[in-house]
């Protein structure tokens, strides 16, 4: 079962991402001629728009930076097709690691995530990051997660969309949108791809953003499989109160 191009939304959510952008859009364009190109300009200020404008793709505007979660709602809604790739708007992705998702996704998976080698990740501080984050996902969720975080992954917008009220609206969108198909019973694969150094500053902010994803993969975790969070913690509370009342 392959899927058409007629059949597919490819959506790039892009805050001043002006550089990577010059090199995308004509690449995709050339290599996915007959899919549905969307933008999601957030709040650019760097002439983003005006370089988006010369392009036949649907441009979707935000008035102020609403965040890469929103940009990826409001692509998701805006896309008309029964498919969606998310691709990041710095120039990391590959079009052949497009055509691998797309590939992956008419062998009748719901969700199909780009997975990023150790070296893919920008230092080895995030990659040690997304290593734990990957395991206690994969804990939470009771599948493994071989990438928690990647921002190329194709879905089936019905069943993305199913799940908005969840997303957050900054980075840890694709974070919760994993652990939630894994949590519903939906069907997930990772297939490894490589990436290029992003073109342009990046905006996660490591400590803050960290934070973040660690508490949406509690936060799915209280929603989904509850006992997993709270029984140890009552475990141990009991075996405090054991200690407490034979020794203090």
């Amino acid at each position: 079962m392959g899927i058409s191009e007629k059949d597919l939304s490819i959506v790039i959510p892009a805050k001043d991402e002006l550089q990577g952008l010059r090199g995308l859009l004509p690449d995709i364009i050339e290599n996915f001629p007959l899919a549905e190109i969307i933008v999601v300009n957030d709040g650019s200020v760097d002439g983003s728009d005006e370089l988006i404008s010369k392009y036949d793709v649907i441009e979707v505007k935000h008035l102020y930076p609403m965040g890469n979660g929103a940009s990826l709602k409001s692509g998701a809604r805006a896309a008309s097709r029964k498919w969606i790739v998310f691709m990041d708007g710095d120039a990391q992705h590959d079009v052949s690691s497009v055509k691998k998702i797309i590939d992956d996704l008419g062998k009748g998976y719901d969700m199909v995530v780009g997975a990023r080698s150790w070296s893919g990740h920008a230092g080895a501080g995030r990659g040690l990051a997304n290593s734990l984050y990957n395991k206690l996902a994969s804990w939470m969720v009771g599948h493994k997660v071989h990438d928690l975080t990647s921002g190329l992954r194709g879905v089936k917008r019905g069943k993305f969309l199913d799940f908005c009220y969840l997303y957050p609206n900054g980075f840890s969108c694709p974070t919760t949108s994993t652990m939630a198909f894994f949590r519903a019973g939906y069907s997930v694969n990772y297939i490894p791809v490589n990436v290029h150094k992003r073109l342009g500053n990046s905006h996660i902010k490591p400590i803050k953003d960290g934070l973040r994803f660690l508490l949406i993969i509690f936060k799915i975790g209280t929603l989904y499989s509850p006992l997993k969070i709270f029984a140890p913690v009552a475990f141990l509370r009991f075996l405090f109160a054991l200690f407490s009342f034979f020794f203090i």
